[in-house]
This record gives structure tokens, C-alpha cells and sequence, in this order.
């Protein structure tokens, strides 16, 4: 038998060996973890699954029940409406067979029918032109009673073939009588003085019968059933008084989209479902509306049977992960001390370990990592060699001596010709031109200062060439305080100008923009120039071109430090056709909000 000290121990050994797995640092927490997490997902991922397959067959039973009340109501409007149509069919065959009938005969045949069906109020014959015939009971017409314009007239008048069932409404053309009733009409024939004339047959039906038809219809304790006619008019509401009233609406337009089917809806911040058929015989359709958080009613319940459940098994697969990650990393620990040695800096050390098999291959795995470490800071000497080569080159490209006599020399000749003012200007650009190239030794400047030194640039080489070119110089300003590798655009510009508009007889024309595309920021320069074949195109970041004026840093210089900085999905893109034109598309990294922005031009850059 355990003593007391030995079951104690028995008891607290699997909160050790819990406490032992969350030193976050160490083998064990990682196997621990890894194995909770595998578990757990799979937990999770099992009940998620018996959820969401619970959910479909609670809702797949409640479209079922909702279509089978739907059904019955329809049934059950169906018998009622043909009765409606049988009462009219048989006024119709007694008085278009019956030629020699009397209007007396057919009166006492109107109030048979009355005296057996309560739900119809009353039975009445009128001429084409809206004078009554005869009918039952006898009800005196008004005056002033416009039947043509009515509905439950015109349209059994303009369609002779069809039956028309009205909306619920008040019958307002007899002086006594005022019900409010849902009308049958159809276009008949009869005979008057033995003369055939045509006319309409009307049956008006007591609205509350329809009533009690669809009351007893119910689709839950919220849910519930109403009827639409064609023009979007509801036909029955059991809280007709309140959509009367402005306080309560439905969304019949949505409803008006389907003839039948079944759809899911969002209407005042409940979910429904919503199921619609067409009446036959009329012009009517059944929209049932049921509650999905009413229908489902054992949805939470499953919730929380499978919430608990997952949380006990959770709290058994963290003892058991502990347990077992405590068994396996217990040789790995040998190998710990090594490591130890590593994390010092000792990265030539030599690493022997013996265990088991997987131990063997850890090591082993471990060493590769040390050799590929090792390569790796190899590369990235090399890599800041490059980049310590590519800076160096932009201090060349900074000042070309070139650029700078022939500069020099355009001021002295517009000075001797008595172009102050053109001297000043370039003077001045070229001042500022070198001010932004130097950057007090910063190689990362703003998108502003880049398109000022451009606009430098571009206007003493304007001044240059006698204004052979134009330019251009747009940017949306959210763009204009990002980060860029500097002297990135004067290269370009030199090409096009150099490579693209020199040779051109007519006006050249060259336009620098910055802009936010696609979540990267976008540098364009484009001219007009000659353009470039397609081969030339293809090889033009493969090979390094000579500038005509010294050496240049060149487009694929441009285009290998934006790469060094910012990684390979950056750099240049080119596009040109010959004698059209060449635009290259430089895309840096963009770090603020991607917004459309204004556009300001080279005045706002302070580009002279």
C-alpha cells in the first residue's frame, strides 16, 4: 500500500511537470505546445465541424416545417379561392345558357347561394359601361360611383380571359353598404331584352374569412405569414393595423424579387428566413417569415455541450502533453550544453553528442545549422561590401565634372551675352543641385527632395539645350515625405534626355511624377524621345551603359541599390516603343496610408 507521503507525490508530480513545461525557453515547452496545439486544433476543429453540421440540419428542419405550414395555407386558399371561381363559374353558365332566365329566377339563385355561404357578402351583375344589372342583396348604387376606374373592373374588362381577385378594400359604391371585402371578377355574356351584351360578374367575399385562414398559420412564436398581390400591395398582415399605422414595415421589394423559393434575409437587425409561393388562380403570393435565433432553439445548447466539452479535454491534453514532453526531451537536455557554448559565440566548436537515434539527428541538424549560419554572415559581409561599393559610386555620381564645366561654361557664355537673368537661374538650380546631392552624407532623403534635385537638374539642362524640352514635375503630396535611396532619378533623366529627345527635330517633353500604386509608391520619368528596340529593351538591367559625359552610375546601378535596400520585389520597369517614347516605373516601398491624395505640381516643390 502507497503511504501518505507516496500518494502525496503521485498527486503533485503532474503539476511538476506542468510547471517544468511552461519555461518557455526550454525543448519541453516547445514539444508540450506543439503537442496541445495539434490536439486542440483538432478538437476544435471536430466540434466546429459537429456544430456547423448541427446548425444545417436545425435549419434544413425548420425550411421543412416552414414549408409545410406554407403548404397547408396554400392548400387552404386554394379550396377557397375555387370555390369563389366554382360560385362564379355557375352564375356564368346560368346566364349564358339560360337565355329565356329572369332576373327575378336569378335573384333567388344569388340568395341560395348567400344563404349557404356566409363568407360572401354579395353577388352583382354590371353592364361593360358600369350600370348594375341586377343583384343580391339589392343594394342601391351611389351616384357618384366610378366603377371603371376600380380595379376589380377594368382589368376583367381589358383581359376577358382571366379571373381577378382584388386587394383587401372597403366596397364604397353601394350607399348601405360598406364591408370590408376581397373581390372576384370576370368578364360574362348575357342576354338583356334579347340583346347579348357584355358585362362583369362580381363576387365580394368577407375579408375575415380569409382571415381566419391564415390566423391559425403560425411559424414559431415571432414567426408568421402575409400575402402580397402583384402591385406589391399586402393583401392580409396579421398586424395590418400597425403597417397602417407607420409602425411596423415589411420588405416587400425584396419580396417582390421571387415568385417562389426560399431566401435568408438581414430586416431590422434579425435574421429570417423566408419562404414564398404563388397562390394559384390569382395574382397572390405566401411570404412566411420564421426567426432563425427562434427555429434553431437547441443551437445554444449544443454550444455549450460542445464548450465544456472542449474545455475539459483541453485541460486533459496540457497534463498529458506535459507528461509526455518531459520523456522525450530528457536526452535532448545533453544537448542543451552545447548549445549553451553556441549562444557564447562559439560557433567553430565541434559537436558530439551520443543518444538516441532522433538525439544523433538533432545534433547532426544542429551542426548544419551552424555551417549555414556561418554561410550566411559570409553573405552578408559580401552583401555590405556591395552596398559600401554601390554608396560610393552614388559620392562619384554626386558630383560628375562634366556636368559641372559644362554648366560652368553655359553661365559664362549667357554672362558674356548678357543673359543675366538665365545665369541666375541656372547658377541658383545648380547651387541646390549639389546642396540635395551632398545631404550631409544621408543616403535615404524625402520624395520631395528627390524631385526638387530632379527639377534641378532638368531645368539647367533645359537652360542647356536652348529649351529643346519641356518638363514636367507632379506628385501627390502623401507621397512627397517617404523615404528613397537619393539620386535615383537624375540617371533616368540623363538617359532620356541623352538616349531619347537630343536627336529629336521637334519638342521634347519629359514628365517626372510620383504617385501611390497597388500599396507601393510609384516614381515615374517619361519622354517622348526615340525610344528603344525591344532587344535593347529585354538587356537593359543585364548590362551596365556608358553615359556620354564620363561614367554615370547608370539604369542598372539605379536600379541594383534599390534592390540592396529594399529587397528584390523593388527596382525598375521599362516600357518604351520606337519613336514614341520610353517610361520607366521605379516602385519603392510605401509606408503611409494609401489614400488618394492632391497632386501638386513643380511650383509646390519649390522648383524654379
Amino acid at each position: 500500500m502507497l503511504g501518505r507521503r507516496d500518494y502525496v507525490k503521485c498527486l503533485t508530480k503532474p503539476f511538476k511537470l506542468l510547471v517544468n513545461s511552461l519555461r518557455v525557453r526550454s525543448i519541453q515547452f516547445f514539444i508540450s505546445s506543439s503537442i496541445m496545439l495539434i490536439t486542440i486544433t483538432a478538437m476544435l476543429f471536430v466540434g466546429l465541424m459537429l456544430y456547423s453540421r448541427f446548425n444545417k440540419s436545425a435549419e434544413q428542419n425548420a425550411i421543412i416545417s416552414t414549408r409545410q405550414v406554407i403548404d397547408q395555407v396554400n392548400l387552404n386558399l386554394d379550396y377557397y379561392l375555387r370555390s369563389m371561381m366554382e360560385i362564379s363559374d355557375s352564375l356564368n353558365n346560368l346566364i349564358y345558357y339560360k337565355k329565356d332566365i329572369d332576373e327575378k329566377k336569378l335573384i333567388e339563385q344569388m340568395d341560395v347561394i348567400l344563404d349557404t355561404r356566409k363568407d360572401i357578402v354579395s353577388l352583382n351583375i354590371f353592364t361593360k359601361d358600369g350600370r348594375i344589372v341586377v343583384g343580391s342583396p339589392s343594394y342601391k348604387m351611389k351616384k357618384d360611383a366610378d366603377l371603371i376606374r376600380q380595379d376589380w373592373f377594368s382589368v376583367p374588362v381589358n383581359e376577358p380571359a382571366n379571373l381577378y381577385f382584388s386587394s383587401p378594400h372597403v366596397q364604397n359604391i353601394f350607399e348601405s353598404q360598406h364591408s370590408w371585402v376581397v373581390s372576384l371578377s370576370r368578364e360574362i355574356t348575357f342576354y338583356k331584352d334579347n340583346v347579348k351584351e357584355q358585362g362583369v360578374l362580381l363576387v365580394d367575399m368577407n375579408f375575415s374569412a380569409l382571415d381566419q385562414l391564415c390566423q391559425k398559420a403560425r411559424l414559431g412564436k415571432k414567426g408568421y405569414i402575409y400575402l402580397v398581390d402583384s402591385s406589391s400591395n399586402i393583401v392580409y398582415h396579421p398586424q395590418q393595423q400597425l403597417i397602417n399605422a407607420g409602425l411596423k414595415t415589411e420588405n416587400v421589394d425584396e419580396v417582390m424579387k421571387h415568385i417562389s423559393g426560399i431566401y435568408f434575409d438581414k430586416f431590422n437587425g434579425q435574421n429570417r428566413l423566408i419562404t414564398i409561393q404563388s397562390v394559384n388562380f390569382s395574382r397572390w403570393r405566401i411570404v412566411g417569415i420564421a426567426y432563425i435565433d427562434e427555429i434553431v432553439t437547441t443551437k445554444k445548447e449544443m454550444g455549450v455541450f460542445i464548450g465544456w466539452t472542449f474545455l475539459f479535454g483541453t485541460l486533459f491534453v496540457i497534463f498529458i502533453s506535459a507528461f509526455i514532453s518531459a520523456k522525450i526531451s530528457k536526452p535532448i537536455k545533453e544537448l542543451e550544453k552545447s548549445m549553451k557554448m553556441v549562444e557564447e559565440g562559439m560557433l567553430d566548436i565541434s559537436i558530439s553528442v551520443k543518444g538516441e537515434a532522433e538525439v544523433a539527428k538533432l545534433a547532426g541538424t544542429f551542426k548544419m545549422m551552424l555551417t549555414r549560419i556561418r554561410y550566411l554572415m559570409d553573405q552578408i559581409v559580401l552583401e555590405q561590401e556591395s552596398k559600401r561599393k554601390a554608396e560610393f559610386e552614388v559620392l562619384q555620381a554626386q558630383i560628375n565634372p562634366h556636368f559641372l564645366y559644362n554648366t560652368l561654361n553655359s553661365v559664362i557664355r549667357m554672362v558674356e551675352s548678357g543673359k543675366k537673368e538665365d545665369a541666375i537661374i541656372m547658377i541658383t538650380s545648380l547651387s541646390k543641385l549639389f546642396r540635395i546631392s551632398i545631404s550631409r552624407g544621408k543616403n535615404i532623403i524625402t520624395i520631395q527632395e528627390e524631385l526638387e534635385h530632379a527639377g534641378h537638374y532638368l531645368t539647367i539642362q533645359s537652360i542647356r539645350y536652348k529649351n529643346k524640352f519641356r518638363f514636367e514635375i507632379e506628385a501627390q503630396k502623401e507621397t512627397l515625405q517617404c523615404k528613397t535611396v537619393k539620386l535615383i532619378l537624375q540617371p533616368l533623366i540623363e538617359n532620356a534626355i541623352y538616349h531619347g529627345i537630343e536627336y529629336m527635330v521637334d519638342e521634347g517633353f519629359i514628365k517626372v511624377s510620383s504617385e501611390v500604386s497597388n500599396g507601393k509608391l510609384l516614381l515615374q520619368v517619361s519622354d517622348n524621345g526615340m525610344g528603344m528596340r525591344q532587344e535593347i529593351l529585354e538587356n537593359i538591367l543585364s548590362i551596365r551603359p556608358e553615359g556620354r559625359e564620363g561614367k554615370g552610375v547608370g539604369v542598372k546601378n539605379v536600379h541594383e541599390r534599390i534592390q540592396l535596400c529594399y529587397g528584390k520585389d523593388y527596382g525598375l520597369e521599362f516600357l518604351s516603343e520606337v519613336d514614341v517614347g520610353t517610361t520607366v516605373k521605379i516602385w519603392l516601398p510605401y509606408e503611409g496610408e494609401d489614400i488618394a491624395g492632391e497632386v501638386c505640381n513643380a511650383e509646390d516643390l519649390k522648383i524654379s
